[in-house]
């Protein structure tokens, strides 16, 4: 049987797949950024079943330093990167969810989801299906490099004969986390993932649309000329910020 998931549905049936992993857990979601929630969950997952595979795949630059950093402490976790992604499924060895719903905070939170989930004792062909779908999207995608930063050891060192020179700090602006509505140009927190307020996030996300062009720089703010690379949700700093972050 093949079962209908509303937002609410959907949220807890994600859940309850990543709990009953055992061999492998695929998220496939264009745009990420994990919950608390599901972070511990996926986190106990792997600790009750160390040899089991963790897959993620979202769009290249769309996970943020807090999933990142999460991710890079699990022993058993691949993530990869696809250009134009834009399927959402969730997949362990028994069950199948395909959904609107990002895996995103807000998104299931917030926004109109729908979804169905797909048992593979039930319906054992569909599942193969999807299944051998999901290891097309995991064979074209581009392997992510997560590389642990490591804590500075403190030195015991000789007694220098000459002055050492002090290290060059970058310095860090002033209004680093203050960033703007790239759509009403509303101040809102810095942060590339999440470039439109609560108001037009609600409603962007009606279509999910990275590529609609928008109007203001996320950065600085200020409105983006016509001739110049346009502003989406998927690139949300003009040409100018984007050098100087980079």
């Amino acid at each position: 049987m093949i079962q209908f998931l509303e937002t609410t549905a959907a949220s807890a049936e994600l859940r309850k797949l990543i709990v009953s992993s055992r061999d492998r857990l695929y998220l496939i979601s264009p745009y990420l950024q994990i919950s608390k929630n599901l972070k511990l969950l996926i986190q106990q997952v792997e600790n009750s079943n160390p040899s089991i595979s963790i897959k993620i795949v979202s769009r290249k630059d769309k996970i943020n330093a807090d999933d990142m950093s999460f991710l890079q402490n699990l022993k058993n976790v691949n993530v990869s990167a696809l250009d134009n992604l834009h399927a959402k499924c969730y997949l362990n060895e028994k069950t199948a969810i395909i959904t609107s719903m990002n895996l995103y905070q807000y998104s299931q939170e917030n926004n109109w989801e729908m979804g169905i989930k797909i048992e593979k004792d039930e319906e054992p062909t569909l599942y193969q299906e999807i299944f051998e779908y999901v290891e097309s999207i995991l064979a074209a995608s581009e392997k992510y490099q997560i590389t642990k930063v490591d804590t500075p050891q403190p030195k015991k060192e000789a007694v220098p004969s000459k002055p050492q020179p002090k290290p060059t700090v970058k310095e860090v602006p002033q209004r680093a986390n203050q960033g703007y509505c790239i759509r009403c140009h509303a101040t809102i927190k810095f942060d590339q993932m999440h470039p439109l307020c609560d108001n037009c996030y609600s409603i962007w996300a009606k279509f999910s649309d990275p590529e609609y062009k928008e109007k203001y720089c996320h950065a600085c703010g200020n409105p983006v000329p016509p001739k110049e690379r346009p502003i989406t949700y998927e690139k949300p700093i003009c040409y100018p910020c984007f050098k100087k972050i980079n």
